[in-house]
């Protein structure tokens, strides 16, 4: 039996996509523990440019760089962001962990927290002081975004960097899926969103510094429902949004949010209800939040009284469909953005509690 430092390691990244960075991480978590915890974060959100690959897709891809033994020692594990409670991740890591290690001889395990010596790995190593931390030279030239930029520029693109750089960059596993990727329809659908972002940058191209744009959203809530559409367009077609929109020129934040519900959702309930319906009010400014860029979003909550019948919606032609979605249905990656995670703050729905 090999004489290790810990009991076990723990790697958490995003891993979109697994490369050879990260790979030698892992390796070194196993060279030092008998067992290896991965959690890869971004677990059941909707697939974006910056999380183009579902968790099981990835979870594959890893464990295609192990032999049978060494996976045998790898737990891989999906953990849902919690993108404005670092409180609520950190116990989601730490309750992942204690489900998961094993214990030795009886004993309690030694657990340390293994990451690259730069970039967000070592945000991560500071927040759990329990824990001893590892630090792996990081693996120079090497980056997730600038392959997710080769991949989805065009597609173009994407064929001439599999063919010729993504060796220098991916283990071959991994390689050979993102090849299959290229091939389906969910990559088509990324590539359409990346020539929408593309088009959208050039207008703001000119702008003498980088635009950050302000929009507002609406949560409302009755009966045990929220009031959300579905976008009918790209980006994220399909997938559920909370209401919401641009500010205009001389407008206040909650007079524009009152605008869409009543101009975009033609929600059935008087202005004067609403307003003495609102419970609360955030801003929401997770720099990655939307696909636009640097966009702060301002949030209101209105909890309606209950009532046997939910407040009626007239379609809006051409527009978003919107809907009543009971709040026991609502799942992570059906929605836009981080959106589920807004609708989750003002109403503390569980962060770990969607089932893999």
């Amino acid at each position: 039996m090999p004489n290790y430092d810990f009991d076990c390691l723990v790697f958490i990244g995003r891993f979109q996509p697994p490369h050879l960075g990260h790979l030698a991480v892992v390796r070194e978590a196993l060279n030092r523990a008998r067992q290896v915890i991965v959690l890869s974060g971004s677990a059941w959100q909707a697939r974006s440019l910056r999380n183009p690959w579902r968790f099981e897709e990835r979870r594959d891809m890893l464990r295609s760089c192990f032999d049978s033994q060494e996976n045998q020692r790898l737990e891989i594990a999906p953990l849902l962001d919690a993108l404005y409670n670092d409180d609520v991740w950190v116990r989601d890591v730490q309750r992942k962990v204690r489900d998961i290690a094993r214990p030795s001889e009886g004993k309690l395990p030694r657990i340390g927290l293994i990451g690259a010596s730069r970039g967000q790995s070592s945000y991560y190593l500071s927040l759990f002081p329990q824990w001893e931390s590892v630090s792996v030279p990081l693996v120079e030239g090497i980056s997730a975004s600038r392959i997710r930029e080769r991949l989805f520029h065009s597609s173009a693109s994407a064929s001439d960097y599999l063919s010729t750089g993504a060796a220098h960059d991916l283990p071959p596993g991994v390689h050979r899926a993102l090849k299959a990727f290229h091939d389906t329809a969910a990559y088509r659908q990324l590539l359409e969103e990346q020539h929408l972002l593309e088009q959208y940058r050039s207008a703001w191209a000119q702008a003498p510094y980088p635009p950050i744009f302000a929009t507002v959203n609406a949560v409302v809530v009755q009966s045990g429902h929220v009031l959300l559409v579905k976008r009918t367009a790209a980006p994220g077609k399909g997938l559920l949004a909370l209401p919401g929109g641009f500010i205009n020129p001389h407008e206040r934040l909650l007079d524009a949010c009152l605008r869409e519900l009543r101009e975009r959702v033609r929600l059935k309930v008087p202005e004067p209800v609403l307003k003495g319906s609102l419970r609360g009010q955030r801003l929401f400014d997770e720099p990655h939040r939307s696909w636009r860029g640097r966009t702060l979003a301002e949030a209101f909550y209105f909890a309606l009284r209950p009532d046997q019948q939910l407040p009626r919606l007239k379609p809006v032609k051409g527009g978003d469909s919107a809907r009543w979605v009971a709040l026991a249905d609502l799942e992570p990656d059906t929605l836009f953005e981080d959106h589920f995670f807004i609708i989750q703050n003002f109403l503390g729905l569980p962060a770990g509690g969607v089932a893999p």
